[in-house]
């Protein structure tokens, strides 16, 4: 027997007092059968929307179909909302004109007419809490690890085409894969993927890349063709190869980003995003000389460029956008330890301090996604050069002193005089030649009197 959380039981329970029919839905209901933990479960009922609003006094409702939002507070804090609850009312859908959302919902008379409008069999489970309710076989589905679309699968795509992208990324997240007919309708359907708002695209596909299983979920989005409209940029560098003399990729680019997703250690989904588009400048630069030898002079530079167009499409924010940009443009930095400290405080001023663990963990995906050895002496060497290196001050503004004691001490005005002899100042600092310490940079201001 299934066993619902005492939330999700009460709302069952509020319902049914009433005389009205209630069931837990959809993904939390397939992530329970898992025996994964969940949040933001849905319920389907035979209640009007009024009427479950009458029902629940801390619920809104302030859309079309036919969803009451229920707000979940804290048992330790009532004040504090921790989750929100979604009833929606039986209902059969029509008329997806614009192959996104329903033209024409009316109020459904049983469960099972819902249930049949749902995407996919995993997705089509319902329970009271105390049998399942699953006529697709959906529990069957999630033991062998498939995804299935409800009925016909052209039909799905066809009314809603953000399914395919949804299809794939819930196969990354959980690890499964999708049934064969309902492959086939999203390589059939796949330019639909068009019809849906650049948002959409990206909410599902940032969740892709966060996910578990994100490597397989891209190989599924290239087999599915869907990879040809969402990351042409990508799909393209499948077809250039890197296998050359004095060249340790084993893997055509394409490939080498999506190992190089799978072994990034992150776990923040821009540096997640940057690690499988940190190569997609090496179609438009690959070279191959007399000898033989493959080069792709100037990568990250063309590519961080094309990710600024992919972040404009994907419609990033500008710090989603700078960050995708910074860690693709500066991530073919060396670490070849007879670097001087001015070389790696140049490298990170570009990277910036924020980014730095970002661009370490850009790397070693980067170096194990291409076949390399998971430890590297000289990266290790190079963390602790980071470390150091930021102990020295970065710029005028990490100096001991400032621009109120050069005019205290000179007995001058405000004026570009300050900020000249403060950027000499700093100068001297970080070539070394004079230390960071308050009474040695106000000898040294003295020393001009």
């Amino acid at each position: 027997m299934i066993v619902l959380p005492k939330f999700a039981l009460s709302v069952i329970s509020t319902l049914k007092a009433k005389g009205f029919l209630a069931f837990a839905v959809g993904g939390s209901v397939r992530d329970l059968l898992l025996g994964k933990s969940t949040k933001g479960w849905d319920f389907t009922t035979n209640a009007t929307p009024e009427e479950i609003l009458s029902l629940f006094p801390d619920s809104f409702y302030d859309n079309t179909f036919g969803t009451v939002g229920i707000k979940i507070h804290s048992e330790k804090n009532p004040d504090e909302v921790t989750d929100i609850y979604e009833i929606t009312t039986f209902r059969s859908e029509s008329g997806y004109t614009d192959h996104r959302h329903p033209g024409i919902l009316t109020w459904g008379k049983s469960l099972e007419e819902d249930l049949s409008r749902r995407d996919f069999t995993i997705n089509a489970i319902a329970t009271n809490g105390t049998r399942l309710i699953d006529p697709y076989e959906g529990a069957k589905d999630l033991e062998n690890h498939l995804i299935r679309a409800v009925g016909n699968a052209d039909d799905r795509f066809k009314e809603d085409a953000l399914r395919m992208m949804r299809a794939v990324r819930i196969a990354s997240q959980i690890g499964m894969i999708i049934e064969d007919k309902t492959l086939d309708a999203i390589k059939k359907h796949a330019p639909l993927i068009n019809k849906i708002s650049s948002e959409r695209i990206r909410d599902e596909l940032l969740k892709l890349v966060d996910s578990e299983f994100a490597a397989d979920g891209i190989l599924i989005l290239k087999n599915s063709t869907l990879l040809h409209f969402i990351l042409p940029e990508l799909e393209v560098a499948f077809e250039y190869g890197q296998k050359s003399p004095k060249r340790h990729h084993i893997f055509d680019v394409g490939t080498h980003s999506v190992m190089a997703l799978k072994n990034c250690p992150s776990n923040d989904t821009i540096t997640k995003l940057a690690t499988l588009l940190h190569d997609i400048g090496k179609p438009q630069t690959r070279r191959v000389d007399e000898k033989g030898i493959v080069t792709f002079f100037n990568h990250e530079v063309v590519g961080a460029g094309i990710a600024k167009r992919v972040a404009y499409r994907l419609r990033l924010s500008k710090k989603q956008t700078d960050k995708l940009i910074t860690l693709i443009r500066w991530h073919q930095f060396s670490v070849d330890e007879r670097q001087t400290d001015s070389a790696i405080r140049r490298f990170i001023r570009r990277a910036t301090v924020e980014f730095l663990p970002d661009m370490l963990a850009l790397r070693i995906g980067d170096r194990l996604g291409g076949g390399a050895l998971e430890t590297s002496w000289r990266l290790e060497l190079y963390k602790k050069r980071l470390e150091e290196v930021q102990k020295q001050p970065f710029s005028v503004s990490d100096l001991k002193i400032s621009g109120h004691d050069v005019m205290e001490i000179l007995s001058i005005r405000p004026g570009p005089m300050v900020g000249k002899i403060l950027s000499e100042l700093f100068t001297k600092v970080e070539a070394g030649t004079l230390t960071n310490d308050r009474e040695v940079l106000i000898r040294e201001i003295s020393s001009q009197l």
